[in-house]
């Protein structure tokens, strides 16, 4: 399964970030579909439903452009079929976030998308993946390896102006930070039956896990290695479906390293979602409310005494959470930590 990415760059550097090659062999930065930067929001744990970064063929959106020329468009994960009748896409009775790619010609939700060449590459820093251990479960990270000379794209500049005039210096230069996790997807265009916007949703192709992955999970999202992959996925007027599917294999490139359980909420967006711990420390409980509680009774002298449970809560809001912990928006993407500067520790390789 694939149930739970990162995507921490901004929509600039996520134009940078995945350059392709085009049919000449010749590298190409792919711009926004109008109006879709706005709609794309960095963070350190997406879900389904979240909106993600997605590269696809222009073709689909202009009738008479290349079919080899790229744009990036913001869709909702999870593919909502353009044959649904119900005017809520919510409504949908399955999953529909992943699609096994053994099935892709026997569900008519992938077939139709599938033989119109409505491919994909979904773009994430990585993705999160459990592996259950007796009766708990541990969350690992898992990307492309990456290079130790890159660059982190800097956040350095505070004003407007300098920003922009660091972009426009980088437009053209080669991308040297994080070097994104490109999926294979499929992505289908429903229009609500009463009429109104197109939404346009995707669906992430899993195949097999690979021998290492397997210690995780029996399932990986279809990684597209490089960027003749890509171009092949893509290039739905050359590579026809039954030859694409071919892309969709068992990948031995990926890194992963196990990370805090704070992912398990998909509220819970921050740095720490991100970063490598070691499992074998069992972190010291913290006590709940209703234990606070209790040992607060049993230090009163009455139980007139004991205390009023609202002002354990006063500081929490609607989930229980301290207001503390609210959801921080990411400043950048992955930091120097993950690239061997901030932490001793180094990702597995497989």
């Amino acid at each position: 399964m694939c149930g739970r990415t990162a995507c921490t760059l901004a929509p600039e550097e996520l134009s940078r970030a995945s350059r392709y090659r085009d049919r000449r062999g010749e590298q190409r930065r792919p711009r926004w579909k109008d109006g879709d930067s706005d709609k794309y929001r960095p963070s350190y744990n997406k879900s389904p439903q979240s909106f993600s970064p997605v590269l696809l063929s222009n073709r689909h959106f202009i009738k008479d452009a290349p079919v080899d020329e790229c744009v990036l468009a913001a869709m909702r994960w999870g593919l909502v079929p353009a044959w649904f009748k119900e005017n809520d896409p919510n409504k949908m009775q399955y999953s529909t976030s992943n699609c096994r790619s053994e099935s892709l010609l026997e569900k008519k939700s992938y077939k139709d998308p599938l033989l119109k060449g409505q491919r994909c590459v979904i773009l994430a820093d990585g993705f999160y993946e459990w592996r259950r251990q007796e009766k708990e479960k541990q969350p690992f990270f898992i990307y492309f390896p990456q290079s130790q000379g890159g660059k982190v794209p800097s956040q350095q500049h505070s004003t407007k102006e300098e920003k922009s005039q660091s972009l426009e210096s980088d437009q053209d230069s080669e991308w040297t930070g994080w070097r994104l996790l490109t999926m294979a997807g499929l992505f289908d265009s429903w229009t609500p039956p009463g009429g109104g916007e197109a939404l346009y949703t995707y669906t992430v192709i899993t195949v097999d896990a690979s021998p290492n992955i397997q210690c995780i999970h029996d399932r990986m999202p279809a990684v597209l290695d490089g960027e003749e992959e890509v171009r092949r996925w893509l290039d739905f007027g050359e590579v026809k479906s039954l030859e694409a599917m071919k892309l969709l294999q068992s990948k031995s490139c990926l890194s992963f390293h196990p990370v805090s359980s704070l992912v398990n909420n998909s509220r819970n967006n921050s740095l720490e979602c991100l970063q490598p711990v070691d499992p074998t420390i069992k972190k010291t409980p913290q006590p709940s409310a209703s234990s606070k509680m209790m040992m607060s009774w049993l230090k009163t002298a009455s139980p007139t005494k004991r205390k009023d449970p609202d002002e354990d809560t006063a500081a929490k809001g609607p989930e229980g959470k301290l207001e503390s912990e609210k959801q921080t928006k990411p400043s950048g993407p992955l930091q120097q930590w993950l690239l061997g500067t901030g932490s001793t520790k180094k990702p597995r390789t497989l």
